[in-house]
């Protein structure tokens, strides 16, 4: 039985072909869109075996020994006010897109850009499918259909977007973390939706 047609989102979900499946498997076995038999990738041993096999010290990972502050929402959803923040590397038509890793800059991306002026550059993940439906990486469509249905009471004036291949700890902490929690203050939303890729 032949596999079921991708379903996309976003741009590409009315009046269009879906996707094809894709067949590029490790194994040359076709690939289809749903949940995987196989387990999720162990990062942080591939990381320690990689760097092992080169002759490097051990990778050192960013360690925080205290549990992070934690906030509760104080009302129904459907009141709140989201905002979305995403390290996918998107940014709008006309933006300087991001260039390098380690680029600590931010974009702001307005609640109302239209999907298709949202294009991505992130040097650490395979932006085929981000480049086809931003949403898989940055879900604004999602959020305004969640928006449109009362299920979340909205989003902020903004979003905010940012490459998320920033090696440096002491950068993320000293430029792109405050640029995120004042950009944060600045939309003042009751709760954030961070999609990290």
């Amino acid at each position: 039985m032949p596999a079921p047609p991708a379903v996309v989102s976003g741009p590409y979900a009315s009046g269009m072909t879906p996707l094809p499946p894709r067949s590029n498997g490790p194994d040359g076995a076709e690939m289809v869109p749903g949940r995987s038999p196989l387990p999720p990738a162990d990062y942080i041993g591939e990381t320690r075996r990689l760097y092992d096999g080169l002759g490097y010290e051990p990778y050192r990972w960013a360690e925080r020994p205290d549990a992070p502050p934690w906030a509760a929402i104080t009302k129904p959803l459907s009141e709140c006010r989201v905002m979305l923040i995403g390290s996918g590397g998107v940014y709008r038509r006309g933006q300087i897109a991001f260039h390098t890793r380690d680029d600590t800059s931010l974009r702001l991306i307005a609640g109302d850009c239209p999907t298709d002026e949202l294009r991505t550059a992130h040097f650490a993940y395979d932006q085929t499918d981000a480049r086809r439906d931003p949403n898989c990486v940055f879900p604004l469509d999602p959020l305004r259909r969640l928006r449109a249905d009362g299920v979340i009471g909205g989003l902020t004036g903004n979003s905010l977007a940012f490459m998320g291949g920033i090696y440096s700890v002491r950068r993320m902490e000293a430029e792109t973390a405050p640029s995120i929690v004042e950009q944060c203050r600045a939309e003042a939303p009751d709760l954030v939706l961070l999609v990290p890729v």
